[in-house]
């Protein structure tokens, strides 16, 4: 395989990458910061659905081809094209990898609190390791390295009692890899349920808690039955925002609701959302991102 490198400005990416993808057939596009390691280099934080609060001024542009002929004509099509801001930077030869263990490789033991780890299945436990979730991501969100992830899984931890008896029910909606249901019932939930709207995740999140000796009832979201004394959702704040009426139900009276997903940014319009019905406050901060907790009471109930 070989790489087709090009630089273009920001206003330029959108058809470029349509241009490689739907007309050149480009095997995968991939855009980045062309300033990233310098002054010059803009963090860009978004998700899908939700308008770009900011963009790069320059993009590198790399497009995946099967040969060299096919990205060397793709160079010349672009240039064609007629964009005289956009640049081929070089073609070059992609070494054939083992892209799993290249992954896998990425992912190592990931230090959660004072002798709390999530290790990957590949990996070696660290000797001061006292509890363990062992995981393998598979194709499912969730590595546990994610800042969004890790703040939940240190509240999971403090709030979790010694007798693992806290939350009768819990439930973690949006699961990925499990990694946050595994935690609840490893510090105090006696029953788990976790949903996910993708069959691979709810596979991955089964898969997991198998390995790690614990039961956790997995499957779409429509398996959520009653209340739940915890509910944690880990997934970006658009979602959070329309399911506020609905996750809000899920929360039993004294129960805990814990979010997260979600932008410094976006904490007031999140907490706003949920304001009739729990309270929330942000507990913790982490690279830019949030994490809102609230707790049910019988005043929030009648609101």
């Amino acid at each position: 395989m070989h790489a087709l490198a090009l630089l273009a400005p920001a206003a330029a990416v959108d058809a470029l990458s349509d241009l490689l993808a739907d007309e050149l057939d480009a095997l995968a596009v991939s855009i980045e910061d062309a300033d990233a390691g310098s002054d010059a280099e803009q963090p860009v934080f978004d998700e899908p659905g939700v308008a770009a609060a900011s963009t790069w001024a320059r993009a590198r542009v790399t497009a995946l081809f099967a040969d060299e002929a096919q990205a060397t004509a793709a160079a010349a099509a672009v240039a064609a094209h007629g964009s005289a801001e956009v640049h081929v930077v070089a073609i070059a030869a992609v070494e054939e990898q083992d892209w799993v263990r290249l992954t896998q490789a990425q992912f190592g033991p990931c230090r959660i609190a004072a002798g709390f780890w999530i290790v990957p299945t590949w990996s070696e436990v660290p000797a001061e390791a006292a509890e363990v979730i062992r995981l393998d991501p598979g194709r499912a969100f969730g590595t546990g390295t994610h800042p969004t992830t890790r703040m939940c899984l240190r509240w999971i931890a403090a709030h979790g009692d010694v007798a693992r008896v806290v939350w009768p029910r819990a439930l973690d909606y949006g699961s990925g890899s499990g990694v946050l249901a595994i935690a609840a019932s490893r510090f105090g939930a006696r029953e788990v349920d976790a949903v996910d709207v993708d069959p691979a995740a709810v596979e991955t999140t089964r898969a997991n808690a198998l390995a790690n000796g614990v039961v956790v009832r997995a499957g779409a979201p429509d398996i959520v039955t009653g209340r739940y004394a915890l509910v944690v959702a880990n997934i970006l704040a658009a979602p959070l925002e329309l399911l506020a009426p609905a996750l809000a139900a899920l929360v039993g009276d004294g129960g805990d609701l814990v979010l997260s997903g979600i932008l410094d940014r976006q904490t007031e319009a999140l907490r706003a959302a949920y304001a009739p019905w729990i309270a929330l406050g942000a507990v913790a901060h982490d690279e830019g991102w949030v994490l809102l907790v609230g707790r049910r009471t019988a005043k929030s109930r009648m609101a």
